[in-house]
């Protein structure tokens, strides 16, 4: 497995010291979120001031922008960055991008999503080639590139898209058309297996890839505290609350407990959410040990399910430095 980090959602005048601090440790890539800040603006100041560190999106909100938008930051960073950047894309819901981004949610997810992917494709080929761009689809028509609006082309054009997801219709998009896909937190080692794995699969089979030619990048909850579990009860009782994640529930009898969580997340009564989620809840989304235990536990979940490994906690230097670097050490090994 490849070990990665998450960013935390900090000011970008942390992002230098955080990612020189992340090359140090023995970490492969950083993954910025679009919580509290821009996904994309990191880049520039991770590529600018590592050699070898990765940075990708985990993830970007595709419906909160064109493809067009996306394909030129994209097309950008991958200059700058010399190939090292992954442009891992997500759908949210439908609450999210109506009422937090003001824009319109499609009559399918997966049909607009796959439409974008292809959309930015054409773009990059036209500036890469020369090629004249005529895109025409359910969702967007692209034909006017004139000279000067095209960047032209770069040394790294093939950027790998990661599409992210909980549900198996995005799985199996992203195996069909992307070169990964990122597994939302919530999930379960059984619901990576029997539900989102097979997905994958049939969408490699479509598009006539083996698994070899993918990666299956994975966020983990970890619990070694105190603190960590009541965080992560609350994180894992928020997510289950969500409607359009409910399969994750069910798979496991939990349905009960998830239209629970929905009323007190309708009635704003978060701190009652996190008492719903059980000691079994917890071990079933979470991998729970000590820390001196975490790495091989990690390994024993994911070996076989996952190619790419992050932690839900966010990488802060100077908090847990041995911790990370014990961890980098051992699932790096």
């Amino acid at each position: 497995m490849i070990f990665d980090a998450a960013l935390p959602p900090v000011s970008l005048i942390e992002i230098p010291n955080i990612a020189h601090q992340a090359e140090a440790m023995g970490f492969n890539a950083l993954w910025g979120t679009e919580t509290m800040h821009d996904p994309f603006l990191p880049g520039a100041l991770v590529f600018e001031h590592t050699r070898r560190l990765v940075y990708g999106t985990g993830v970007a909100i595709a419906f909160a922008r064109s493809p067009a938008n996306l394909a030129y930051i994209a097309w950008d960073l991958a200059q700058a960055s010399q190939g090292r950047f992954i442009l891992g894309l997500g759908t949210q819901v439908k609450a999210h991008i109506e009422r937090r981004f003001g824009m319109p949610w499609p009559a399918s997810a997966v049909g607009k999503l796959r439409e974008q992917v292809a959309a930015m494709r054409a773009l990059w080929n036209t500036w890469q080639s020369g090629a004249p761009l005529n895109f025409r689809g359910e969702y967007y028509r692209l034909t006017l590139m004139s000279p000067f609006f095209n960047p032209g082309p770069i040394a790294h054009p093939d950027i790998p898209i990661y599409l992210a997801g909980v549900n198996t219709g995005l799985a199996r998009l992203a195996g069909e058309i992307a070169q990964g896909f990122q597994v939302h937190p919530f999930h379960s080692p059984q619901y990576l297996r029997q539900t989102l794995t097979p997905a994958i699969q049939e969408g490699l089979s479509r598009s006539g890839r083996q698994r070899a030619d993918f990666s299956i990048s994975v966020t983990a909850f970890v619990v070694s505290s105190p603190e960590e579990d009541f965080f992560v009860r609350s994180q894992i009782a928020f997510y289950a609350s969500t409607p359009s994640y409910r399969a994750v529930m069910d798979l496991h009898g939990w349905g009960e407990t998830a239209e629970r969580l929905s009323t007190l997340a309708r009635h704003s009564q978060w701190a009652d959410m996190p008492a719903c989620v059980n000691d079994e809840m917890l071990a079933t989304f979470a991998v729970v040990a000590p820390q001196e235990e975490l790495a091989e536990r990690l390994k024993e979940r994911y070996t076989g399910l996952a190619d790419r490994l992050t932690l839900y906690a966010a990488f802060i230097p100077g908090q847990r430095d041995e911790f990370w670097a014990a961890l980098a050490r051992a699932l790096n090994s």
